[in-house]
């Protein structure tokens, strides 16, 4: 079930095996580039056509109303709800700490200069629906855009047959102050906050997870509106020495591989009789597990055991996987915590599990994956928010400086860039 490879040894079988580069087939790509085409040009006719073909329900409205939203959290289990509560509040705490000012400071001349910090105005947060609900997307996702200070934020989820939206994720909604539900799923959806139709709003960014239609689906609107990142599968590393529990490293790879076949679930170590107990650990525990058949499919295709000669090796190895998750279960994780450079969230220590993260802890758990973690980051407040230069410059300051000003202009052959310093010259 899981595979062990000799680092020293197998390097190219193992960089084969942990590929995790996206790549999306041309059918999907075709089915993408259709509907986006069919909804910027029908607009809500085409969204519903898709919904009711992709859901299966011709609805007779998109949006939840507020009373169902109400009655969701009235109607919740209430150890339920008070957990969402706590939940939410830990990560919008986490979040507040990102907040960026404005900032400006006099230079030379009387100049000031400086750069405003905004909100974003519209946000449309994709939670994942149909086959399971994540009431904890919606928090994770809309903790940030909250505290930025987003003014209109949209949520969309996929309805069942019915039309119905599950009512944990309704229930979250309630929690996080949201009262603009759609339940609307798929590409067709992304199209239409993307775009604007007759009547849902075009947005300014879309953040969240969806199968892959919507991935490609965001990475085709990117420059109508922002994204967040292009999410793949769920996917752990985790580093351990002889120090580490057995069982408590199978089940954390259990955890992501019960995800989707499609998971990555690997352990790093320099430890042999570690990789044995937990090969052994692995093996017995999977007969009890309810998504066996989805966890023994991702750990063959996609998981590894890596043998390594060191610590530092291991840091190694997780780097050219820059992994969404990577644990530590060693002694001492502070002190290889220097040498790792590429992961979405990093867990230290071996009760710090990816589990935690998920749901409760307060970073976000919405984080980058196929190896993206090189160049993005975990969604954060920063995501909602844009950066404007400002510039106040003197006459005097003009005058000192102007003619290098427009001597640079002439170097690269823009005239009128240098006359519109040079006639404000000759006006001082």
């Amino acid at each position: 079930m899981l595979r062990l490879y000799r680092f020293a040894e197998e390097r190219s079988a193992l960089k084969k095996q942990l590929n995790r580069s996206v790549t999306v087939d041309a059918a999907v790509q075709s089915a993408v580039d259709e509907i986006l085409c069919h909804v910027r040009q029908k607009g809500d006719s085409a969204v519903m056509d898709y919904t009711e073909r992709f859901q299966g329900i011709r609805l007779s409205a998109m949006m939840v109303s507020p009373d169902a939203i109400d009655d969701a959290r009235k109607d919740a289990d209430p150890a339920f709800l008070a957990l969402l509560e706590e939940a939410y509040a830990n990560i919008v705490r986490f979040h507040q700490h990102e907040v960026e000012k404005s900032f400006f400071y006099e230079a030379d001349g009387g100049v000031l200069l400086g750069q405003r910090v905004t909100p974003m105005e519209k946000a449309l947060l994709y939670v994942p629906g149909g086959k399971a609900s994540y009431p904890s997307s919606l928090l994770m996702n809309a903790a940030p855009a909250k505290v930025a200070g987003v003014k209109d934020i949209f949520i969309t989820t996929p309805c069942d047959a019915s039309g119905e939206v599950s009512q944990n994720i309704l229930a979250a909604a309630a929690v996080a102050g949201i009262r603009s539900v759609y339940k609307l799923g798929g590409a067709q959806a992304i199209a239409a906050f993307a775009y604007g139709t007759e009547t849902i709003p075009k947005v300014d960014i879309i953040t969240g997870p969806g199968n892959k239609y919507v991935a490609l689906a965001k990475k085709q609107v990117f420059g109508h509106v922002a994204i967040d990142s292009i999410a793949g599968p769920s996917e752990v590393v985790i580093i351990a020495d002889e120090s580490a529990n057995p069982e408590f490293v199978v089940l954390d790879l259990f955890a992501q591989a019960e995800h989707d076949p499609d998971a990555s679930a690997v352990l790093i170590t320099p430890s042999a009789s570690l990789a044995a107990a937990v090969q052994e650990c692995a093996e017995a525990r999977l007969p009890s597990m309810l998504r066996r058949e989805i966890i023994s499919s991702s750990l063959q295709h996609n998981g590894a055991i890596v043998l390594v000669e060191s610590l530092e090796e291991a840091a190694v190895v997780s780097d050219m996987i820059a992994p969404e998750h990577l644990e530590l279960h060693v002694e001492h994780p502070w002190e290889i915590l220097p040498l790792l450079h590429h992961a979405g969230a990093i867990f230290m220590g071996g009760y710090s599990c990816e589990t935690v993260g998920d749901y409760f802890a307060g970073p976000n758990h919405t984080l980058p994956t196929s190896g993206t973690a090189r160049f993005f980051s975990p969604l954060s407040v920063r995501d909602f928010v844009k950066h404007t230069s400002i510039i106040s410059y003197s006459k005097e300051q003009l005058h000192k400086c102007g003619e290098k000003i427009a001597a640079f202009a002439d170097c690269e052959g823009l005239q009128a860039h240098a006359e519109a310093v040079r006639a404000r010259l000759r006006s001082l």
